[in-house]
């Protein structure tokens, strides 16, 4: 049997095969084994695969290698990524960007729910890859802040989920504005709702590459069903399996249920924090970090989770009721068991619920024999394992629910009030005197202190901004600038 190909094998320049072992990813999996070849030499490609299957690089490898030396043109990017939610255009961002840096490109990232003017900074600085979730780039491209008439590289992932959410009209009247010769790739775990019209009528004799049936399970995912007595026992469950040491995701149905969920746990000293739309972008983003960095093991999220987030490690996924339809418990599952890795998938029910499950399985593919259980059944205790230290609330601490860190009772804490302070304390050891370094110290400490904020909110604008800096000062910058005038 021959060895499987590397990335140096199928063509990737060496710049990005370095970055790529940098990132922990020195093997191709199947997905990019198929599609490289393709995609590096120009072809236009419709790749199909499971969630969690490497589709992200599978585009992004061939995008920053055949756009690198491209002159940069302010407010006309060279690559386009379109994406159905702000979370899955922040992960494909993120996953570009290593490559992107290594080629000397520059990634921004485009949506809604956030300030604009970053986004406007950094397509005015010059843009080589944007990462875009339709609407906003409409509005940018309605304002005359960017055009997409010199895009030699367009993908359009998760198609499916663009459908399910009514994107495909702005989508394809986006896609119609990309010069028709330049290079398309459509990634989609399906191609129905429309998605096989797109294909049809903006790839260019396409090479098809589908890598697993569109909804099939993933091997090394456990599928768990265990039927609780009543609601009262069904919360202990949940209470039990949130109470690990490994990462973890509660999907809840509702908004509400979410935000209160992760609160109850965060005060029973089992740190949760919550992923659901009613909650700002930056709050979002400070959610999702600390789940990755470790700060909370377990995130409680409605499913807006269920695309588009990618954390390392994630365990074990609960379904604390049996999803809407058999994708979504799919896509749900598959935040666990992601990149070759193992994960365990429970979903609990109550006997009314037996049928609904029961048919939801059926048509999901998964073969999982339901348990009648409670808190202290074995099987929920070998599953759940070593349990986490308890952490008990208080003001700072993490997870949702907690009130802000306070230096001393009655004085704010917030960044601001901490730099009045500090200079109303130097004027005091002064004798009183406004002086200029206290100004100085205050104006270095607004910009210390926002720039953490900023970029959760618009980690690809700054990125972006900061990359193109230095390419701007050489010499492909200059005359595009010029050109950006003219517009």
């Amino acid at each position: 049997m021959s060895a499987a190909p590397s990335f140096a094998d199928l063509g990737v320049p060496a710049n990005l095969v370095d970055a790529l072992v940098a990132m922990d990813r020195p093997t191709p999996f199947p997905i990019q084994a198929a599609t490289l070849p393709s995609t590096l030499a120009g072809m236009d490609v419709l790749g199909r695969g499971k969630t969690g299957s490497g589709k992200t690089l599978a585009f992004a490898i061939p995008l920053v290698a055949r756009l690198a030396g491209l002159r940069r043109i302010p407010g006309e990017p060279t690559g386009l990524v379109l994406a159905p939610t702000r979370e899955l255009a922040t992960q494909i961002a993120a996953s570009i960007t290593p490559l992107a840096k290594a080629a000397g490109l520059n990634v921004t990232t485009v949506f809604g729910g956030v300030s604009q003017r970053p986004q406007e900074q950094a397509f005015r600085a010059g843009v080589d890859i944007v990462v875009a979730c339709p609407g906003r780039l409409e509005d940018l491209i309605s304002q005359k802040i960017v055009s997409l008439g010199n895009v030699q590289i367009t993908v359009l992932d998760e198609a499916d989920h663009m459908a399910d959410l009514g994107f495909l009209p702005g989508v394809t009247r986006l896609l119609s504005q990309t010069p028709t010769q330049g290079q398309r790739m459509l990634f989609s775990a399906t191609l129905d709702n429309g998605v096989d019209k797109i294909a049809k009528r903006f790839l260019s004799n396409p090479v098809e590459h589908s890598i697993d049936p569109a909804d099939s399970p993933v091997p090394d995912m456990t599928h768990h069903v265990f039927e609780a007595a009543d609601q009262d026992a069904k919360k202990d469950l949940i209470k039990l399996l949130a109470s690990g040491t490994s990462k973890r995701i509660l999907f809840s149905r509702t908004k509400h249920q979410a935000k209160r969920l992760a609160k109850q746990l965060t005060a029973a000293g089992i740190p949760a924090v919550d992923l659901q739309g009613n909650l700002s972008q930056n709050a979002r983003d400070r959610n999702l970090a600390a789940l990755s960095d470790g700060s909370v093991r377990v995130l409680v999220a409605t499913d807006v989770a269920a695309r588009g987030v990618h954390v390392d490690g994630i365990d074990l996924v609960v379904h604390m009721d049996p999803p809407a339809d058999h994708k979504a418990y799919l896509h749900r599952s598959g935040r666990t068991a992601r990149a070759g890795a193992s994960g365990d998938v429970v979903t609990l029910m109550t006997p009314e619920q037996r049928r609904e499950v029961k048919d939801l399985l059926r048509r999901a593919g998964i073969k999982a024999q339901p348990q009648q259980v409670d808190a202290s059944s074995a099987a929920v205790i070998e599953l759940v394992g070593e349990i986490a230290e308890h952490v008990a609330p208080r003001p700072g601490g993490p997870g949702s629910g907690n009130a802000p860190a306070q230096q001393s009772a009655g004085t704010s804490s917030g960044a601001n009030a901490q730099r009045k302070r500090a200079a109303r304390e130097q004027r005091e050891r002064q004798g009183g005197s406004r002086g200029g370094q206290p100004r100085g110290g205050r104006g270095q400490g607004g910009r210390g202190s926002g720039s953490g904020a900023g970029s959760r909110s618009g980690s690809g604008s700054r990125t972006s901004q900061g990359g193109g800096r230095p390419a701007g000062q050489g010499g492909r910058s200059g005359g595009g600038q010029r050109r950006g005038g003219q517009r």
